[in-house]
């Protein structure tokens, strides 16, 4: 027949390596466009939050909205528009001269999360051949993942105390005693209490939100009572933090630092007052972050943060002249007049003379 073009096997192999060649190639351009623009759009967002720190750190502060941040929304579609979402792994298929590889590299899902089951079959009148008409058998099952996440299921546990009396007379009454609890008689579980303070001081969640949040699942809990408990939480957990307390005085080695703090409505002081947030922590074994609030930084607030830390440790500071000296060895810090520990990681690199032993 005219036209037609007859090749060998060989030929048909080379024919399919390189078309699979040039699809490797094309799926590997569009792999490295979108690696450039997940780059740059997290490289916007970078420069977006450092201007957010320089404006929070050296500006005045104020509710009004920068002009100069318009992406304060827009995070997902900056980094969605560059990358493609997570999709179930697909095993290897096989074909006639070559192997098609499985694509992609996403990370396996935890293997110590619990999984449901859930089993898909074909209908009974599927199950059959299209060839012969023979019953189909099972000879296997492809396997794929998804993470699932039940949201927020709120419930009320109803504590039953179970009171008994003597039948002949009306001296013996008892009734079995109410559990400990961290707020006596207190509207919130420990459970409760536990997801609040996780939300707020681990994942900065305000406790509004949190208030907002429980009343979308159906506990109408205000946000001053949430507010009061965290502060009687605060309280009871107060012999804990004095034995972090005691751990951190008790170090060889201990860092400090403190920056300027804003307390809005503070009692007595008016809202541009600076009040200071002082660090402390440990070098070695069980870590210890202990942040203190004071309304200032004087010499006797600062000998309070370290009344009876151990004789003969190495307190390392900044250039702040009010610390105890004579109680430790100071390892001060001096980099062109920074007060702050942690900008001096990257500057002490390139300085001639970064610290001083006094």
């Amino acid at each position: 027949m005219p036209g037609q073009v007859t090749i060998t096997a060989d030929e048909l192999k080379e024919l399919l390596a390189e078309r699979d060649a040039a699809r490797a190639l094309r799926e590997e351009q569009e792999a490295l466009r979108g690696a450039l623009r997940l780059v740059t759009a997290e490289r916007d967002l970078a420069e977006e939050r450092l201007r957010a720190y320089r404006r929070e750190l050296f500006s005045a502060k104020s509710e009004a909205r920068d002009s100069d941040q318009p992406g304060l929304f827009n995070e997902a579609e900056a980094l969605g528009a560059s990358s493609a979402p997570a999709q179930e792994d697909t095993p290897e298929t096989t074909v006639a001269a070559y192997t098609r590889k499985r694509r992609g590299h996403r990370k396996p899902l935890d293997p110590n999360l619990p999984r449901e089951f859930v089993r898909h079959e074909l209908s009974e009148a599927e199950r059959f051949c299209a060839n012969d008409g023979h019953a189909l058998v099972e000879i296997g099952v492809e396997i794929s993942e998804q993470l699932d996440v039940i949201p927020e299921q709120l419930r009320v546990i109803q504590h039953q105390r179970v009171r008994y009396a003597c039948p002949c007379c009306d001296l013996g009454i008892k009734v079995t005693p109410a559990p400990p609890r961290i707020i006596p008689r207190g509207l919130l579980s420990e459970s409760a209490l536990g997801w609040i303070a996780t939300g707020k001081y681990q994942f900065g969640m305000p406790l509004y939100r949190q208030a907002g949040l429980l009343r979308r699942f159906g506990g109408d809990i205000s946000s001053n009572t949430i507010a009061a408990s965290m502060v009687r939480v605060g309280l009871a957990t107060q012999p804990v933090i004095n034995l972090m307390r005691d751990a951190l005085l008790d170090a060889d080695l201990v860092y400090c630092d403190e920056t300027t703090f804003q307390v809005l409505k503070e009692k007595g002081r008016k809202l541009q007052t600076k009040s200071y947030l002082w660090s402390q922590m440990t070098d070695s074994g069980h870590p210890v972050r202990c942040f203190t609030y004071t309304p200032g930084r004087g010499a006797q607030l600062a000998d309070k943060l370290f009344m009876g830390i151990r004789k003969g440790a190495v307190l390392m500071t900044d250039v702040y002249e009010r610390l105890p000296f004579a109680q430790v060895s100071v390892f001060r810090i001096r980099q062109n007049g920074c007060r702050c520990i942690s900008g001096l990681v990257a500057a002490g690199r390139t300085a001639a003379a970064p610290y001083e032993i006094r």
